[in-house]
């Protein structure tokens, strides 16, 4: 018998050409490159867009505070002379709120509160209330929502002009009867088919304002630290 059996031959595997494995490090390096690439260019155009829309919601929010505080009521820049509050039962819930002061030879004027209507039919609101020094509501305006096209969203001014209803009134006790819908006997008109956002609205307004008239002087002299972006 031969000593050399080929069937006992562990078979090896040919080996590849030089060129075949050149060419596969060289298209796994290219695709590591466009992998990293593309993940940077995600990442800058997701930077570049989230500046703009905090650059737009700070545009916008200054543009709500100037249409709820007349210029003749204020000398200070009263949108960077702002605190933060926090008031779970009165500003709807934990996070905090910001407040803007309006200043008129140093003397207090009015104050614009951020607050929630947590209780919306499609979710919490967003609002900023303004309140005059005789407590008095300046106006309200909505910042953020998710209700209802065509029945709840009537809350937005680009929408229907009912949050104007606030321009103006009072506050007698935090459980004045007036403010309320009239569906519940007070004097704001709810939507027909939406009472559950109006009525969240009311609330709000009301909570917000009786907030400050009971805590006006300390909100004036608390320190200015509200975030600068």
């Amino acid at each position: 018998m031969s000593e050399h059996d080929p069937d006992n031959e562990i078979q090896e595997a040919p080996e590849k050409p030089r060129g075949m494995s050149e060419n596969i490090v060289r298209n796994g390096a290219v695709l590591a490159l466009f992998a990293i690439a593309t993940t940077a260019m995600i990442a800058l155009t997701s930077a570049v867009t989230e500046d703009r829309i905090k650059e737009q919601a700070a545009l916008q929010r200054l543009d709500t505070l100037n249409q709820l505080v007349p210029t003749s009521l204020y000398d200070n820049t009263f949108q960077l002379d702002c605190t933060l509050t926090q008031d779970l039962d009165s500003l709807g819930d934990e996070s905090p709120k910001q407040v803007y002061r309006a200043r008129k030879q140093d003397e207090p004027q009015a104050l614009v509160i951020e607050t929630v209507a947590p209780d919306g039919y499609s979710g919490s609101i967003t609002l900023l209330v303004g309140i005059a020094s005789d407590k008095s509501i300046l106006g309200a305006r909505v910042l953020q929502h998710t209700e209802t096209p065509g029945l709840g969203d009537k809350i937005d001014l680009r929408v229907d002009d009912w949050i104007l209803s606030f321009s103006g009134k009072a506050l007698d006790s935090e459980d004045d009867s007036r403010w309320a819908v009239k569906k519940d006997g007070g004097q704001f008109d709810q939507f027909t088919g939406a009472t559950i956002t109006p009525r969240a609205v009311v609330k709000a307004v009301r909570k917000t304002a009786f907030y400050a008239a009971e805590n006006w002087d300390s909100l004036f002299d608390a320190e200015s630290n509200c975030p600068t972006n």
